[in-house]
């Protein structure tokens, strides 16, 4: 289910704000950022300066990510850190057994969801974060302990993203039955499921590769603060 279309992932924030995401596009020239309190992301085309457009943006959060190309940037901020991260692509479902019971997530679970991805990755999930794409979550004695759910989406393409496993609650498949959920509903939408995850994050890249990613290429989330 290859696409000629997939070098759209090389700057994917870019190309989910052109397409599927439009509406929430913050645009200033040859860059296009996700406004702060859902994805404090940012993507860019090679061309006019984006300085003063990156400065702009970062009036209204003190930290944030461009993701793709290294950024020209003013001496008002600083790169805290590139983040390097494999970016994996899968092209056909995932056929494996679902033991535990998978449920949407709905506007109900928004503050439970949200306290459980900050928890295990802090930093990167707003609150409507949420109101991107769908999550799915598997509770346990009525408690949140393992979502999954889809973030940057373009016309072919959506991204996996918070897959996340309460501390106490790891090593039981979770995450396995919830990538394998939320990339099964992702090719029911007639897309291509896609994610990025840290280089150094063996154990997730293992259990992607087991599910069927492979390794599309390395892509850099450039950490900026003021």
């Amino acid at each position: 289910m290859k696409t000629q279309n997939d070098k759209k992932l090389d700057n994917p924030v870019w190309f989910s704000l052109l397409e599927t995401h439009q509406n929430f596009a913050m645009n200033s020239g040859n860059i296009k950022f996700y406004p702060p309190d859902y994805c404090p992301f940012g993507g860019f085309e090679k061309g006019d300066a984006i300085a003063k457009s990156i400065d702009k943006y970062a009036a209204m959060v003190d930290k944030f990510f461009i993701v793709g190309e290294k950024p020209e940037f003013s001496n008002l901020l600083t790169i805290n850190k590139e983040l390097v991260c494999l970016q994996m692509i899968v092209y056909n479902p995932i056929d494996i057994l679902v033991n535990d019971r998978i449920i949407q997530l709905t506007d109900e679970h928004i503050d439970a969801l949200y306290a459980l991805v900050n928890l295990v990755q802090p930093g990167y999930f707003k609150k409507k974060t949420a109101l991107l794409g769908n999550y799915y979550g598997i509770f346990k004695n009525n408690k949140l302990v393992a979502v999954s759910g889809e973030r940057m989406q373009m016309n072919d393409f959506i991204e996996v993203s918070a897959v996340v496993t309460h501390p106490n609650h790891t090593g039981k498949g979770y995450a396995k039955q919830l990538v394998a959920h939320t990339v099964n509903e992702i090719f029911n939408q007639n897309k291509i499921p896609y994610l990025h995850v840290i280089e150094d994050n063996s154990t997730a890249i293992t259990l992607y590769q087991k599910l069927g990613f492979t390794i599309r290429q390395k892509i850099s989330f450039w950490y900026i603060t003021r």
